[in-house]
């Protein structure tokens, strides 16, 4: 109850506060590129429901259709203001509206697709589709440069698959294990702290 408050709290005076830079980045989008502002995919979130997370779009319309899943850093599909968009990570400020409608939490395991969910462990599964996937957790602070990490490599998605992905779910555990509000709050700090440092 507690952290479904603090969720609602933080998400609606978040949208609240941050509207004129909300309707300036949706601007920069609909001038920079044609396409919606959001790009909506297909998550998997608590107890294996899927559902569609909201992203401000950084790339052209309908990337998936002429490239690979995952995006590393040079993708010739990003856009230019999506470039800028990616390296602040003001694109991920679209998932505060995922929070409101309970799909999301402002912090827990970043919810993955499909594709990459199946390739769980099943006793890591239960536990990391045991809450609500977050906008933050351990994992997204310590992979917050993945797109650029996964571009040194030749395989981007075996890299991602057989090296990232573990580390990940190792850190999604430990949250899990933690989970909280003092902890929700730690790392909401430490991630703000981040993305000003940026």
């Amino acid at each position: 109850m507690a952290k479904r408050l603090l969720d609602l709290l933080g998400a609606g005076l978040g949208l609240l506060l941050l509207a004129p830079l909300l309707a300036l980045v949706a601007l920069a989008i609909r001038l920079d590129s044609p396409g919606p502002v959001f790009y909506r995919q297909v998550r998997v979130g608590r107890g294996g429901r899927e559902f569609r997370i909201h992203k401000f779009r950084t790339m052209t319309h309908n990337p998936g259709d002429r490239g690979p899943q995952i995006t590393v850093g040079g993708d010739a599909r990003i856009t230019r203001v999506g470039a800028w968009l990616r390296r602040s990570k003001l694109d991920e400020l679209a998932q505060l509206f995922d929070v409101l409608l309970g799909d999301m939490s402002l912090v827990g395991p970043r919810p993955e697709v499909p594709r990459y969910v199946a390739l769980y462990p099943a006793a890591l599964r239960e536990k990391i589709l045991s809450v609500r996937p977050g906008i933050t957790d351990f994992a997204s602070i310590e992979f917050r440069d993945e797109n650029d990490l996964l571009a040194g490599s030749a395989d981007p998605d075996r890299a991602y698959r057989e090296e990232v992905l573990p580390r990940k779910l190792a850190l999604q555990a430990r949250y899990v294990d933690a989970a909280g509000v003092a902890t929700d709050l730690t790392l909401i700090a430490r991630t703000l702290a981040a993305l000003l440092k940026r």
